[in-house]
């Protein structure tokens, strides 16, 4: 069985390139300096690490899926993900890139926002495209991390070092953003799939198998991380992928509340609630009445 490099210092990944380490939490790094490199390997993070890519130089596996990126593409980890890349053979890899360790950031303001950058979360085919203005703000912000990792440690090191990277993905955040809009007809399409997909679990009787629908359920449907199809959702809609469900939820509540005699209880299991209860208490604070309030004023 093919073994896993356990990715759980910035050392390790500097070894394993034939790099040189100048922080033992952080690496700016440059591939096209590299004096070696696996043809092919598995990758756990330990670390967190977002990479620039400049040319075509292999293909990354995530997952069971081929990672969508070209000529100027951003792909990141996280800790706790598992990465397959092969190189090409003879092929000087050609990206740069940043590797950080979650201690550097621990108790820092960065260390309480990395979870807001959803996009360490976004899985297959979801890469961020860089236009080549973009492309150069990113490389001015690995630039200025850089210069700092060089520069002898003192105490505004670690606040500057952190600063800078919370820059980069700030910069990454804007970049996605931008890139959501640019995709709008796919993503206008994924919501037209959305839609019918909500449709069809409550027309099945899949809620009383399967209980009630997650964001997760449907962005398996359309092949995208939960987090990148949540984001696009939001982008899209104003709502959130969660919101978007509960107000399909409500609304076949109400259609089932005027066109059928059923039951509160019936119609709450009917649409994967586990207790009653809980749809009571939904459908009140979002309607500001109750069913049975709704039922015998309408």
């Amino acid at each position: 069985m093919e073994e896993v490099i356990k990715l759980d210092e910035i050392d390790k990944y500097n070894k394993l390139f034939g790099l040189e380490t100048r922080h033992p939490l952080v690496s700016v790094v440059d591939l096209s300096k590299a004096t070696q490199w696996p043809e092919h390997c598995k990758i756990n993070y330990g670390v967190y690490a977002l990479y620039l890519k400049d040319t075509y130089c292999g293909n990354i596996m995530y997952g069971r899926q081929s990672y969508d990126y070209q000529d100027g593409t951003i792909v990141s980890f996280a800790p706790g993900q598992i990465v397959e890349t092969k190189m090409i053979k003879d092929v000087q890899p050609n990206a740069h890139g940043i590797l950080f360790h979650p201690d550097l950031i621990r108790g820092t303001a960065l260390g309480q926002e990395i979870k807001n950058y959803s996009f360490f979360s976004y899985e297959t085919r979801e890469a961020l495209h860089l236009s080549e203005e973009e492309r150069e703000t990113v490389m001015d912000c690995l630039h200025k991390i850089e210069i700092e990792l060089k520069h002898n440690i003192d105490k505004h090191s670690r606040r500057l070092i952190c600063a800078n990277i919370g820059l980069l993905l700030d910069y990454c955040m804007r970049f996605y953003e931008r890139q959501f809009t640019t995709r709008e007809e796919v993503n206008k399409d994924i919501i037209v799939r959305f839609e019918r997909l909500l449709d069809e679990y409550f027309d099945n009787e899949t809620p009383l198998r399967e209980g009630l629908p997650t964001v997760k359920y449907f962005a398996d449907k359309v092949f995208l991380s939960a987090n990148y199809f949540g984001d696009m959702i939001r982008k899209q809609t104003g709502q959130t992928a969660s919101e978007y469900i509960q107000n399909k939820l409500i609304e076949r509540a109400k259609e089932d509340l005027l066109a059928t005699d059923k039951t509160t209880s019936e119609i709450a299991y009917r649409l994967g609630f586990q207790y009653p209860q809980h749809l009571s208490r939904m459908f009140k604070r979002v309607t500001g009445c109750t069913p049975n309030e709704f039922r015998s004023q309408n």
